[in-house]
């Protein structure tokens, strides 16, 4: 069994990006720019987007934070993209998920600029994904391709199975594997909470992408041996032993589905880290950088 390092893998991926940066600097003046929105005060929300522009400044790119308490009215909102949209100094535009329930979130993720879409998100972006057409790929699947990618894992003619149906990951996962690409040529199977015999489905799979966001969700009974585990769940669970008050768990019992696989990811530790470094090639190539 080896460890899929998210660690090492964005580090190598970072320094790449930081080396590109520089020369499409020296070549054209232009310093890549993330702005991010953040609504409201939601723990996670605040260490993901502060992480995501710490990692901005140590790859060389400009970064901006837009903040709004929880109760910001949507007209409010769609001025700031509006005007984001406009400012040609703004390479890549996210607005940090989930939203508050009383903004349409479809309606804010349709107003930003497709060529500044660094999420992934917009249905332009999404239906050129679906076509196979050069575009933003959404930064988790993307992440998870780059892994698979750098530890050289072979996935044509795999059986693959993607567990959750999101349009942030599960849904955009399932057609990477399926593309006829290098990581890519898997026959996939899209599995969701309606699907009936997952356990025996999953047993037969080469590869399974966890990704419902429920902890422990996979054991070690649905993997097959030798599988390759990829756990995309993050949640915070309530631990009194930690200072902070709670942990991070995956999606798959890691302990007892480890030590049947040749390879996996831990949480944390795995994807989350590689979400981040795909969102920075995303800008980079937003700013118009090879």
């Amino acid at each position: 069994m080896q460890i899929l390092d998210g660690k090492i893998v964005s580090e190598a991926i970072k320094i790449n990006i930081k080396d590109r940066t520089f020369l499409h600097k020296k070549n054209t003046g232009i310093t890549p720019h993330l702005a991010a929105i953040l609504i409201g005060n939601n723990g996670a929300s605040e260490t993901y987007v502060a992480s995501k522009i710490k990692n901005c400044e140590a790859v060389g790119f400009k970064s901006s934070l837009v903040r709004f308490d929880n109760n910001v009215e949507e007209r409010e909102l769609t001025n700031t993209i509006d005007k984001l949209n406009d400012d040609d100094a703004v390479h890549g535009i996210l607005v940090q998920l989930p939203l508050p329930k009383h903004i349409n979130e479809s309606h804010i993720i349709n107003l930003i600029n497709p060529k500044k879409d660094v999420d992934g998100f917009h249905p332009i972006s999404i239906g050129k994904l679906v076509q196979g057409i050069e575009t933003f790929v959404p930064a988790t699947p993307l992440g998870v391709i780059m892994m698979l990618k750098h530890y050289n894992i072979e996935t044509v003619g795999k059986n693959a199975v993607v567990i959750g149906r999101s349009n942030i990951v599960g849904r955009p996962m399932s057609i990477l594997l399926s593309a006829n690409t290098n990581p890519g040529n898997s026959t996939v199977t899209l599995c969701h909470s309606r699907t009936k015999n997952l356990e025996k489905i999953c047993a037969q799979a080469d590869i399974i992408v966890a990704a419902l966001g429920i902890p422990g969700f996979l054991k070690a009974n649905m993997v097959k041996e030798g599988a390759v585990v990829i756990d995309v769940g993050i949640t915070r669970v309530a631990d009194d032993s930690k200072k902070s008050g709670f942990a991070i768990k995956g999606d798959v019992d890691f302990e007892n589905v480890a030590p049947k696989c040749s390879f996996i990811t831990p949480v944390p530790g795995g994807v989350g880290l590689m979400t981040i470094a795909a969102l920075l090639e995303n800008t980079l190539k937003a700013a118009g950088a090879k």
